[in-house]
Parts: C-alpha cells; structure tokens; sequence
C-alpha cells in the first residue's frame, strides 16, 4: 500500500506541481470517500427489505433488475420527481434546511473514519471527540422539522425524537470513555493499533452491548422507532414532508446506521485488525468492511424480530438501567487501569 501511494504522490506532482497536488488529493480522497459511502447507504435499503423479507417469508422486490438490485435507484427516481409539498404558514427556509441538517453531518463524521492506518482523510488526534460532536447536530435537524412545520404532530413528535436521541446519546458516549481510558488516545487510528492483543469486546463486552443498543435508539430504529411509529403517531417529526425532503431524513438515518457501525467495528472489534495472526494476508479494509456488514445485519435483524417499546419503557431502559452501569463500568476500567500502571 505504502509503495501504490508513493506512486500516485510521485505521478500527481509530476502532473498538477507540489502546490496543487496537495489540494487535488484531498479533493480525490473526498469522492474516494463519499462514493462508497452514498453507495451503502442507497443499498443497505435494498438489504433491508430483502432481509427482512427472507425472515418473514415474504420475497421483497425483486422485479426491477437483476434480483431487484435496481430498486433502490428507481426508489430514488421516484422521490425526485415527486411533488414537494410546503405547508401553507410553515417556515419554507427552516423546513427545507432541516432534512439536510440530518443528512449532512452523518457525512461530515467520516473525515476521521480510518479504514487503515493510510486510508483516513484527516487523522485527528480528537477523532472520537469529533464523531460524537458532528453527529449529535442531527438532533437540530429533527427539532427544526418539526418547529418550522407549523404542525402539532410534527412539533410533538420532533419533542420526542430528540428527547430520544439526547437520552441515548450520553449513554453512548459513557460507553466509549472506558475505550479511550484504556487506550490514553481519542485516535480512531490508536484505539485500533491498541488491539493488536485483544479486541476491547473482550474485556468490555457490558460496554459493546449498551453501546450497540444505544445507536439503534439513536438512530431512532426498531425497536427504538417510535418517531416513525406511522400508524400511531402520524409520522412524527416528518408528517408534514413529502418527496424528497422525506427522503433525506431517511438518507440520513441509514447514514447514521453506516456510520455508527462502523465506529463499533473500529471501537470494539479490532477493526482492520484479523481475528488471527494468520489472515493477515487479508487487507485490512475487507475485514473492517465485514465487521460492520456484520452490525448492519444485526440492525436490520433485529427491525425483523422485536415489537416496538412504549416510550417510558424506551426512557426507564435508558436512565435507570444503561446509564448507571455506563457509569459504573468507566468507575471499574479507572481502577483497574490506575492500578496496572501503578503496578
């Protein structure tokens, strides 16, 4: 890998000059980036529907291209070309400004997302104090839809929805401080590099699942849907949006569903690191990829599985469970850390 870049640095400059090089190879690690990532996130929608099909026997699409691969791009066709509405006193600036508030920042998190220590776009020192920075702005998104749509549903669901988040939020983020404890690093880079030995599930595996449950409630997904709850709730936050504003918010909930996947593969799993010494012979950035194909999985099986939890459940479960052994956890990996280096 190190020789193919020293190649493309050495070909570059000799084309655009060490001036402008610099800045076209952080425009190309920009697409390089963003394409893969607008792909997964346009054909995990695919792979939900057909994995959920498959569970409840039922075929999902599978007319438009090869085995329905097609579908997600008429999907999209279909939402551009359809009419977008605007409600008659809504905020029309706010209300358009709001589904890309949800969007965006989902993208903007990858910045500091390593698929190996030399494919990262800016490897930061606060990598992980950024995630979490970025994406907490999509709460502003949800609040703003639902304030500008002039609408007591939308209003009342956006209440609920960033309550929601808020609430998962600051059980996620205790999750990975026992992470950095253990690592003394906010690097995405150095918190991988440290699990050479052990993947920090193993001596955090309290940790892994408070932190895998908290990004579904996050990212507002079933058994945590209840924005969506379209039968109960008129579509929360997003009742009043049609075409594709409404599907922005759904681009950039599936964002978030890559993005927190892969932070969990990389936080948790190892991940570019191979289970064994002996695969090693395996790029990195396959075996990352396959770490978070595996939480994307469990996110769409477990939509295909669990009833929906009523709201004060979704509260208790946060509150008075997850936060108090978050808290208890970083307590023990404190100790445990002061006394290994002191010994």
């Amino acid at each position: 890998m190190d020789e193919i870049l020293k190649t493309v640095h050495a070909t570059g400059e000799g084309f655009l000059g060490p001036l402008l090089w610099p800045l076209a190879w952080v425009v190309i690690k920009v697409v390089l980036l963003l394409a893969p990532v607008l792909f997964m996130v346009t054909y995990i929608t695919l792979a939900e529907r057909k994995v959920i099909g498959a569970m409840q026997v039922r075929p999902g699409p599978n007319r438009v291209g090869f085995f329905g691969i097609l579908q997600p791009l008429a999907d999209a066709v279909k939402l551009i070309f359809k009419e977008t509405i605007l409600p008659e006193r809504a905020d029309k600036g706010l209300f358009l400004l709001a589904p890309l508030l949800t969007l965006v920042p989902a993208l903007l998190a990858w910045a500091v997302v390593p698929f190996s220590p030399e494919l990262i776009l800016a490897d930061i020192n606060i990598g992980i104090l950024y995630i979490l920075a970025i994406s907490s702005l999509g709460a502003y998104g949800i609040i703003i839809s639902g304030w500008a749509s002039n609408s007591r549903y939308a209003f009342l669901g956006s209440m609920r929805s960033v309550g929601q988040m808020v609430s998962y939020e600051v059980s996620m983020g205790f999750t990975l401080i026992p992470v950095i404890l253990i690592t003394g690093s906010l690097s995405l880079v150095d918190v991988v590099e440290q699990q050479k030995d052990w993947w920090n599930v193993i001596p955090l595996a309290p940790m892994f699942v408070i932190y895998f449950i908290s990004v579904v409630a996050e990212t507002n997904r079933s058994p945590f849907d209840l924005p969506e709850a379209e039968p109960e709730l008129v579509a929360g936050f997003f009742t009043e949006y049609s075409a594709m504003s409404s599907g922005l918010f759904f681009m950039g909930e599936y964002a978030n569903i890559v993005l927190v996947s892969f932070l969990g593969a990389l936080v948790f799993l190892g991940g570019w690191l191979p289970p064994v010494s002996l695969l090693s012979f395996i790029p990195g950035i396959i075996w990352l990829g396959l770490k978070a194909a595996f939480l994307m999985f469990v996110f769409l099986w477990i939509r295909a599985t669990f009833p929906r939890y009523r709201y004060d459940q979704l509260m208790r479960l946060g509150w008075k469970v997850f936060l108090p052994v978050s808290l208890f956890w970083i307590f023990l990996t404190g100790l445990v850390v002061q006394l290994f280096r002191g010994v």
